[in-house]
């Protein structure tokens, strides 16, 4: 593996007036072909899809399904679900030397994880998030390596304040925060308590939560303070969204073509992102044929005859 050519994370936050800009961990989304759409777009960091800790550890199958990457998916951190230290920390040292960080999802709120006691339950236990975060950083030498938490808020933020500082004294690079409760799905964000945390820790923290535009981005960041903007379904729409377009240009839609049908991309994959991608830039009749394409060829052609080449674009 090539020497790296960039700063380490935590010497991009202690950078000066850059705002990080991350890809949230997608189930199903957040893979190598997407990861190298955004990083062509302004996103400095990227996440792999929630990886379940103890299956990974466990069966060669699954850490060749689950994580795939190359040599240009740098910044990458690993995200992890586990409910306990020794898992988490014998799953890093597999990733570690391919990847920049490994992140411990508190904040996933579906209802097979927190029953399995990974997500969201886990704001509930920080004793626990401590130790896993003290193992972690006990297992893997490499002093650059990071190891962050994701998380969801309570309704009593005391607790979640509690849990921050708790996590911080373990040693914890970063904390990234989605403003919302585990039962909150569609409420507006609690951007008041993304600054509350960020007040009450001294170690960066990244906001999460409903950015659609880059606007927002910056919104955020004057709301809460924060060290940096994890975006997951703004991205979705729109790849680009970092390098400041308020809709997906042509010229990514062309680039997405290339990178997934180079990298291999299932079709359901390469056609579902093509679906958000288009959608506000779409109509309704548009929508529906495009929606129905069932082949790579045919959405090439459809791409072709409905919006042009890129070249007809950008030259």
């Amino acid at each position: 593996m090539k020497t790296k050519k960039y700063e380490s994370v935590m010497e991009m936050f202690e950078g000066g007036n850059h705002l990080l800009t991350m890809c949230a961990p997608m189930v199903r989304y957040s893979k190598l072909p997407f990861r190298s759409l955004v990083r062509k777009y302004n996103c400095d960091v990227c996440f792999t899809p929630m990886i379940v800790a103890s299956d990974f550890v466990r069966s060669v199958k699954a850490r060749d399904s689950e994580f795939t990457t190359n040599e240009g998916d740098r910044p990458l951190i690993v995200q992890f679900a586990a409910h306990d230290a020794q898992t988490l920390a014998d799953a890093t040292s597999a990733v570690a030397p391919f990847s920049d960080g490994v992140d411990l999802n508190c904040g996933c709120p579906q209802r097979w994880a927190m029953s399995a006691g990974y997500g969201a339950c886990l704001i509930n236990k920080p004793e626990l998030v401590k130790d896993m975060v003290r193992q972690v950083r006990n297992q893997v030498s490499n002093p650059d390596y990071t190891a962050s938490i994701k998380i969801r808020i309570h309704t009593d933020l005391r607790r979640t304040v509690d849990l921050c500082q708790k996590a911080e004294a373990a040693g914890v690079s970063w904390i990234t925060v989605h403003g919302r409760t585990s039962e909150e799905r569609h409420q507006p964000v609690h951007y008041d308590a993304i600054k509350t945390i960020k007040d009450s820790v001294s170690i960066p923290v990244i906001a999460n939560g409903d950015v659609k535009y880059q606007r927002d981005v910056d919104a955020i960041r004057q709301r809460t303070g924060a060290d940096g903007v994890m975006v997951a379904r703004g991205l979705l729409a729109n790849p680009a969204l970092f390098a400041g377009y308020e809709d997906t240009p042509l010229e990514c839609v062309w680039d997405w073509v290339d990178i997934s049908t180079q990298q291999g991309t299932p079709f359901t994959c390469f056609h579902n992102h093509l679906i958000y991608m288009l959608d506000r830039v779409s109509s309704q009749p548009e929508r529906k044929v495009f929606n129905s394409l069932s082949s790579t060829s045919a959405v090439i052609d459809y791409l072709q005859t409905t919006y042009g080449a890129v070249q007809d674009v950008v030259t």
